[in-house]
């Protein structure tokens, strides 16, 4: 290392890789994450796709980002970057919004011809100054020729060396953040430990990188990061479609029941579906039908089998499962729907993240067709909610749909692999082996603590029933078109699902108790929402703030939390659906809103001006 370098310590830092879609940034960004995690920092990261398949090389709708906050106290991946990683000018142009004040740009400059600057629009040929950058600030870095000259000897083509190149920059930024060499080294054997000439070329390239940074003469800080002590235990870095996959595989354990995964590829929850279909050592049972109706369907029937039914899907796809979902509401079986929300309406925004599926999982289907529907806050969480909502699906009998979203779905943080016994076990109520003895038994007798029906498996003797999506008789289960019937197991299914309430965790509030307003938001908004409510808190603005994961039925003690605040502030991606939804039950709770439709998460200074604004009207 110079001696003219310095070393800075910092809390957390973060840093956005950025390049063609083809260039490797996701792959290079989930090492570093993964490498960070490994250290025992705290890690958010938010992969940013092009909605495009494949734009044209180097044009701005190709440009494809993921930007990772490493550090203590991280709850986001971050507003603004400290390091921006551009492999092009597109990428420059397109993510210089996101720079931190005095952050620092790594460029390849190899790729800043004439040619690509008029791919990426700029109108002159000094792209930094067009973009009012301070050079200074900008590391201008051969990394393509760099790359070539690792590998002239390798006997590679051409394509094959500068597909490396992503390494390179790899190499530099984990310089420049002091991350170890045999880590990383351990994450591309584990990549491309199959393709060895792959493996030795991109080791080789990011050692160079590596080196780069070491004993280049860039007067810039290398930094130290922050850990913290944490809870012993392995971990690692997961995102949130693979913790879902987990969560239910975890709940298929502590069930004693199969796990059945019917499903149809729909970004951006396609990696569910890839994740249980590499689980058949674990009795996961996954299956691509032939579309999003095939299905829910085909769940449904592994559930009246007396599986874990499980379908996955985004949010076009949770609207052709709608007729389905009815069904299982009818049959009362359990049945978990995962929605991995993204743009819309229609196809949307299908790479870009939103909340706007909420009104259609609480009522979008045909007739009173209650489903339990919860929503984890982080990609760790998923897990957590994954397993919460198998849990509540076969112990009350009944569908719930999970919603996450692209942004935690794709996004990731460090996590630490629970032990078996932190998850309770999941106790169906299975058909009593007592209630066939006298032979009287129908299929939708009940419990009469939660209204719910016995699940009976077919294949146990004297158990034989049908189920249908026509409306059954209360006490025999043969159909029934009886008015006053149809009433009261229209009433009988609702309290069912309303006596969830008293099956999960009341409401948890977080910050000052003599705090007179309230920041509330739903699912992914998580971090971005504590973060803002922190940063108010230091500013002198006594803001509590809580987050629901159980949306219904609510938190039992939602609306005596509610009523100790004159100002109740709903913050949500999409025009205020779960604020709609509080109002209507709470009709005399004062509540504004902040809402955000851009296919991007919040950023926390936006939140934090937004509740001002409101706060001093």
């Amino acid at each position: 290392m110079l001696a003219d370098t310095s070393v800075k310590t910092l809390d957390k830092v973060v840093i956005r890789f950025s390049g063609d879609s083809g260039d490797g940034m996701q792959l290079v960004g989930n090492i570093f994450t993964n490498v960070s995690a490994g250290l025992g920092n705290e890690v958010s990261t938010f992969p940013d796709y092009p909605a495009e398949i494949r734009a044209p090389q180097g044009s701005l709708g190709g440009v494809s980002g993921f930007q990772v906050s490493v550090g203590t106290g991280v709850h986001t991946p971050g507003d603004k970057c400290d390091v921006l990683v551009a492999m092009n000018p597109a990428a420059l142009k397109q993510n210089v919004r996101h720079l931190a004040h005095g952050g620092i740009i790594i460029v390849d400059i190899d790729s800043f011809k004439q040619s690509d600057l008029d791919k990426a629009k700029f109108t002159t040929d000094n792209p930094f100054r067009e973009l009012n950058l301070n050079e200074d600030q900008v590391l201008m870095v051969p990394v393509t020729s760099m790359t070539k000259a690792a590998l002239a000897d390798s006997g590679l083509d051409n394509k094959s060396i500068t597909k490396c190149r992503n390494f390179f920059a790899l190499g530099l930024v984990c310089w420049l953040f002091d991350r170890p060499l045999d880590s990383v080294l351990h994450f591309i054997k584990k990549k491309f430990g199959r393709k060895p000439a792959i493996l030795e070329a991109n080791s080789k390239v990011f050692r160079a990188g590596y080196d780069y940074g070491a004993n280049s003469h860039a007067s810039v800080s290398t930094y130290r990061i922050e850990t913290k002590e944490a809870r012993p235990g392995i971990y690692t870095d997961i995102n949130g479609n693979t913790a879902t996959a987990w969560g239910l595989i975890m709940a298929s354990e502590k069930s004693g029941r199969p796990l059945f995964l019917g499903s149809y590829p729909i970004t951006p929850a396609t990696d569910i579906l890839h994740e249980l279909a590499k689980r058949k050592d674990l009795g996961v049972k996954a299956v691509q039908m032939e579309d999003e109706i095939a299905g829910v369907c085909s769940a449904i029937g592994a559930s009246f089998a007396g599986n874990l039914g499980v379908t996955s899907t985004s949010g076009p796809g949770l609207a052709l499962k709608s007729e389905g979902i009815g069904l299982a509401v009818m049959a009362e079986l359990p049945l978990v729907v995962i929605d991995v929300q993204r743009g819309g309406p229609s196809t949307g925004l299908p790479t870009k993240t939103e909340q706007t599926d909420l009104m259609q999982a609480l009522y979008g289907r045909n007739g009173e067709s209650p489903v339990a529907v919860v929503a984890p806050v982080s990609p760790t969480d998923c897990f957590t909610m994954a397993f919460e909502a198998a849990r509540i699906a076969m112990e009350h009998m009944t569908p719930v749909i999970l919603l996450t979203d692209a942004f935690i779905g794709n996004g990731s943080s460090a996590w630490r692999i629970p032990d078996a016994d932190e998850y309770p076990a999941i106790k169906p109520p299975f058909l009593p082996a007592e209630r066939l003895l006298d032979g009287t038994w129908q299929p939708y007798e009940r419990r009469d603590d939660n209204k719910v029906r016995y699940w009976a498996i077919p294949g146990t003797e004297g158990a034989m029933h049908r189920l249908g999506g026509l409306e059954k008789d209360y006490f025999t289960g043969a159909i029934s078109n009886d008015p006053v019937n149809h009433e009261r197991m229209i009433n009988v299914r609702r309290e069912k699902v309303a006596r969830i309430a008293s099956d999960i965790p009341e409401l948890e509030v977080i910050g000052p108790d003599d705090a007179d307003v309230l920041l509330m938001g739903w699912g992914g908004t998580y971090g971005h929402l504590r973060t803002a409510a922190n940063e108010l808190n230091c500013q002198g603005l006594k803001v509590a703030f809580a987050q629901l994961r159980y949306i219904n039925p609510l938190p039992a003690n939602t609306g005596e939390v509610l009523s100790r605040y004159g100002k109740v502030i709903v913050a949500e991606l999409n025009t205020g659906m779960l604020a709609d939804y509080l109002q209507a039950k709470f009709p005399k709770t004062d509540i504004s809103r902040i809402n955000k439709i851009q296919g991007q998460p919040f950023l926390v200074e936006e939140v934090v001006e937004a509740v001002k604004n409101i706060i001093q009207k």
